[in-house]
């Protein structure tokens, strides 16, 4: 009783359910077996909720690499974890899945010329589609992430917000979720500073408390066109690299090996600064320009995903990179089915086909979509 007093009242958790208390609320936790989701776990097993612990083991343990998540190491720390705490943990295999779904779409993403974000890809598939599965064919009531962001709900409406620590925010990777699957999601750590977290797992004496966050993307083990290379061959085609005129200034090893607005390790020598302006995968071509082209104000999205849809010309906030800290756009409708055009108000660098332009009301994301190559 000391324990759930003395963490209601530092860290002032919410009850998961307005009409349930703990006792009665079964929990079905998603550990990746890093810091987030173990002290997600632990703390709502202190609260007095009937958690359930789940690891998807996504890949081989031989693919895993140092501050990876969901294989080896990773998924012995969760059952560690379920074990000190003692709650009941599963590991599911998704490895199949996993592959199919997200390692073959971030491959076949940068055979197409796009800098995919297999993180989104996970959420959207394996995570919130597969894991709600589970948590609902086990009879829980939410399924709860490590993630920060918040979840907030006030007279029968769901929102979807930033998390309070906006150096951890993790919202921009959420924005494929569903209005259905946000009834079912819980973020607690959302209402949390790392620095709270990790104190957390001191105070739960988990051994895993001083682990490092996961880094980069888990199944890349050396880097992306190594991994790309080993997977799919073919990817390995020599092409021209050209100017905007189409003027042939150097040959490349594979497009795989470049993304919009790179500028280092173009393999090509010139009086001025070049940057990889667009990607011709039709043609096996990079094309290459000076920095003026890669600003830009106008671009498409497709594959769209509102939890609230914004007006026609309503003014917004676009993130279009995690670590972007947002631009103004309004965002209009366009004749083809799921996909609408944004405009920026002021120029943005290197605007890459294949990430997520994610949308903001405030602190709000409202949705978003998948940026088309121009």
């Amino acid at each position: 009783m000391f324990i759930k007093i003395a963490v209601l009242e530092k860290f002032k958790i919410e009850f998961l359910l307005k009409d349930k208390v703990p006792a009665q609320t079964k929990v079905v936790v998603a550990m990746s077996g890093g810091v987030d989701s173990s002290v997600a776990a632990a703390l709502l097993h202190n609260l007095g909720y009937q958690v359930i612990g789940v690891t998807l083991q996504l890949y081989s343990g031989s693919s895993a690499k140092k501050g990876a998540c969901c294989a080896g190491q990773d998924i012995y720390d969760a059952k560690r974890v379920a074990e000190s705490v003692q709650f009941p943990h599963y590991i599911l295999n998704y490895e199949e899945v996993f592959k199919k779904e997200v390692i073959e779409d971030f491959v076949n993403a940068y055979m197409h010329g796009e800098t995919p974000i297999p993180c989104v890809r996970c959420n959207q598939t394996v995570k919130f589609r597969d894991l709600l599965q589970v948590t609902k064919n086990l009879g829980a009531d939410v399924l709860v992430t490590g993630h920060y962001a918040r979840r907030l709900e006030e007279n029968g409406k769901v929102r979807l917000c930033t998390g309070i620590d906006k150096s951890k925010d993790q919202s921009y990777f959420l924005f494929s979720i569903t209005s259905e699957q946000l009834k079912f999601l819980r973020f607690p750590l959302g209402e949390f500073y790392k620095s709270s977290v990790r104190e957390l797992a001191k105070y739960f004496d988990l051994k895993i408390a001083e682990k490092p966050d996961s880094q980069d993307i888990c199944f890349v083990s050396e880097n992306y066109s190594k991994t790309i290379t080993k997977i799919a061959p073919q990817s390995v085609r020599k092409g021209k690299i050209v100017n905007m005129n189409g003027e042939i200034l150097g040959e490349h090893n594979g497009i795989i090996n470049f993304t919009v607005g790179q500028r280092k390790g173009l393999g090509i020598t010139h009086g001025e600064p070049l940057y990889v302006v667009k990607i011709k995968a039709k043609d096996n071509e990079v094309v290459v320009g000076p920095i003026n082209m890669l600003m830009q104000k106008k671009f498409f999205i497709k594959e769209l995903n509102w939890l609230e849809k914004p007006q026609e010309s309503q003014e917004v906030t676009v993130k279009l990179r995690s670590s972007h800290t947002g631009s103004l756009a309004t965002i209009y409708s366009t004749e083809k089915k799921n996909k609408a055009c944004v405009i920026l108000s002021n120029d943005y660098f290197g605007i890459s086909p294949g990430q997520a332009c994610v949308v903001y009301k405030g602190e709000q994301v409202i949705g978003g979509g998948w940026i088309l190559d121009n």
